[in-house]
Parts: structure tokens; sequence; C-alpha cells
């Protein structure tokens, strides 16, 4: 065992999470299994920090921990090299993100009409050819093919 080792609520601490969240972590296969102290605490390496904070980051970057899993797999795997996984998985990302922002201005952009059209009940709007949301034609498709369950 190291002389600087860090124990789990110095870790936590340091990079901002709970120890509970460290221990998830662990066992979820972001964090190896720490060395234990003669009296059986865990003990970790300063580095562990910088990965938590590494998955924090990731999490805000919206990436899921098992995306995250796969990143730092491949950046243990890859020793440095150009491509550990990062530029591809972020491309992927930002397209779900760009597609994202899309459906939520669709969603902004009824909202918005349906405030200016004055709808305040969305039942009497659903049942109004008028209705500016978009489940007026669900309502419609409803109608044609009859009652469902």
């Amino acid at each position: 065992m190291t002389t600087q080792t860090l124990r789990s609520g110095q870790v936590a601490e340091a990079a901002g999470v709970n120890p509970q969240t460290l221990r998830y972590y662990e066992r979820r296969g972001l964090l190896p299994e720490p060395e234990r102290s003669n009296g059986g605490h865990r003990m970790y390496p300063p580095y562990a920090v910088t990965v938590l904070r590494v998955i924090k980051a990731a999490q805000r970057l919206g990436f899921t921990l098992g995306e995250i899993a796969e990143l730092l797999e491949a950046g243990t795997h890859g020793h440095g090299r150009g491509d550990a996984g990062l530029q591809r998985r972020a491309r992927r990302k930002i397209a779900e993100i760009d597609a994202k922002i899309a459906d939520l201005n669709v969603i902004r952009t009824s909202l918005i009409d349906a405030v200016a059209a004055g709808c305040d009940d969305l039942t009497v709007c659903a049942s109004s050819p008028a209705c500016p949301l978009p489940f007026a034609e669900l309502v419609e498709e409803g109608r044609r093919s009859g009652p469902c369950c």
C-alpha cells in the first residue's frame, strides 16, 4: 500500500460527492476496488479524486454511467492513444443532443401556439379542430380507428 492514500470521506469530499456515491461507482466498476487498511478502511490513491471528477463532468455532458464506464475502460486500455473512443462517442452524443433540441423546439412552438390560441383546458382544446397542440391529431386518429382497448 502506498503511503499517500485517502480514506473514503476524504476522496468523496475532495471530489464533491457523498461516500455512498463513491461506493456505488465502485459497485458499477467505474472505480477500481481500493486497497484496505489493516483496520478494513478503504484507502484510495489520489487519482481516484480525478476519476470521480471526470465521471461527474461526463454526466453533466449527458453521458450515462454505462457510457462513462466504456470511456474509462477505453482510456485505460488505450494508454493515451489518440482514439480512446471519446471522439466517436462525443459525436454520437452531439447528434443525440441536436435531436433533443429539435424536439424541444417543436414542443416550445406548440406551447407558444397553445398560449396564443388561448387554450386553457386540455380536453376542450383536444376536441377542437383549431387546437394547435399535436394531440389533436391523435384524437382524430382515434376516432377513425375506433375505440382502443
